[in-house]
């Protein structure tokens, strides 16, 4: 097992950016039809799996948008999964595929707003918005959300599906949601309570209510968009308590939960689709790429890039992302404001110090081919590689934000941005719920 970052020795590196520079595609700028057509190699997967080495770089986000454009237009990808909670995707979703608008709030209107709300995501929507216009309703793209953060809203979807539909059942489900309820808006503190204090576990309660949601799916013979909508939110409520009492016994515990429950939403939304489903997922690239090739592998975590690979083998592609320097938007700590911060030129032992030295300013490299074994070698050492989320601090940049990673099996592609860009974030909501709802929706400004 890999141990420490190591320092190269001059001519091998030299060797390593000789390599690199004549394997390297460049890329055309983001607005053109040609940056999409070399991804259309991976057009015969069945799910392609674009991470980020930020959660706010436009770059990322705009390669991201193009390639998904390519694989949806050119290749039948019909499902677009993001790192993101649920029920605020369902908005989007019913969106994108020509629904009414929810009632309720804007989406994606909490800590880390920036993240989804931002210029970058909304551009791609009101494209996936009118490509879908042009199609039959049973060829929609879909629009998915698979994390686990939505406690409150999640549980809210599940009552107010069950008020519409099943009043008597609505009551017995808020009688067991009861035991969440005051922790819904500090679910953390939940999970302390209960590890460590005397407050009782509401784990039976979750279990019951989703079990009983997912027997009505079961009887139901028509294929239900509420009632799935319904039975996943109870599942993220489910994972939700599960994740909030990990969290303060193992933060490797409560990582796997959090991204085997990425996985199993995943495999719901496919088996959902049926038959062709095939599904592009937008994720940072420590759930993208394969764990099993990085320092979290090696201490005992795994994540979603790993389980499709698992699960779907060559069928699943993993690709990541990474710069060398520039602007990102990110905050200090959690819950803090957003600010547009620079990026400090990446670290002498990174693999992002060995793409800047090719020179190339915008490049995929891919190792994917049977024919480029030569460069897939060439990556497969353990290097420093950076990862910044919603959170950077510059100042302790090394212990935060990097950790070492075998490139070469952690992705079968790399795609490289010498210089980026902050993304730009869409104003917070302003609570004005006025009637111009078509104007507003999805993101309510």
């Amino acid at each position: 097992m890999p141990s420490s970052a190591r320092h190269h020795p001059a001519h091998r590196d030299e060797e390593l950016a000789q390599l690199l520079r004549r394997y390297a595609e460049p890329l055309p700028e983001f607005e053109t039809a040609e940056f999409g057509v070399p991804f259309s190699r991976y057009g015969d997967a069945r799910v392609v799996l674009i991470g980020e080495a930020s959660h706010g770089t436009s770059e990322f986000y705009r390669a991201r948008a193009s390639i998904t454009r390519r694989l949806i237009e050119h290749h039948g990808f019909n499902i677009v999964a993001i790192e993101g909670d649920w029920p605020d995707a369902a908005h989007i979703d019913r969106y994108v595929r020509h629904g009414s608008a929810p009632q309720g709030g804007a989406v994606f209107d909490r800590f880390p707003t920036w993240m989804w709300r931002n210029r970058e995501t909304m551009d791609f929507v009101r494209w996936l918005h009118q490509h879908n216009a042009a199609l039959e309703a049973n060829n929609y793209v879909e629009f998915r959300g698979l994390d686990i953060y939505s406690l409150r809203a999640s549980m809210a979807a599940v009552l107010g599906y069950l008020d519409d539909r099943d009043p008597q059942h609505a009551a017995a489900a808020r009688q067991r949601y009861a035991c969440l309820t005051p922790w819904q808006n500090q679910p953390a503190e939940y999970g302390q309570r209960v590890e460590w204090g005397t407050e009782d576990s509401c784990e039976e309660a979750v279990v019951a209510q989703l079990g009983e949601l997912l027997w009505a799916r079961l009887e139901s013979l028509e294929r239900d968009e509420g009632l799935f909508d319904a039975a996943q939110n109870a599942r993220v409520v489910r994972a939700a308590e599960q994740y909030y009492r990990l969290m303060y016994r193992s933060s490797a515990s409560s990582w796997n939960l959090r991204d085997h429950h990425m996985f199993a939403t995943l495999k719901q939304v496919f088996k959902h689709r049926g038959h062709g489903a095939k599904a592009v997922v937008w994720a940072h690239n420590s759930h993208v790429g394969d764990a099993a090739a990085t320092e979290m592998g090696w201490q005992g975590q795994f994540n979603l890039g790993q389980l499709c690979r698992i699960g779907w083998g060559d069928d699943a592609v993993l690709i990541g992302m990474g710069t060398n320097s520039g602007e990102v938007a990110a905050a200090d700590d959690w819950g803090a404001a957003l600010r547009i911060m620079r990026v400090l030129p990446s670290h002498p032992d990174s693999w992002e110090q060995r793409f800047l030295c090719t020179g190339v300013p915008a490049a995929l490299f891919d190792w994917r081919d049977a024919g480029r074994t030569t460069l897939r070698h060439a990556v497969s050492e353990p290097l420093l590689q950076r990862a910044i989320g919603v959170i950077y601090r510059p100042q302790t940049e090394r212990h935060s934000h990097y950790y070492e990673t075998v490139l070469g099996e952690q992705f079968d592609a790399y795609l490289w941005f010498e210089t980026t860009t902050a993304i730009t974030p869409l104003p917070s909501p302003s609570g004005d719920k006025h009637s111009r709802e078509s104007e507003t929706f999805p993101f309510g400004f």
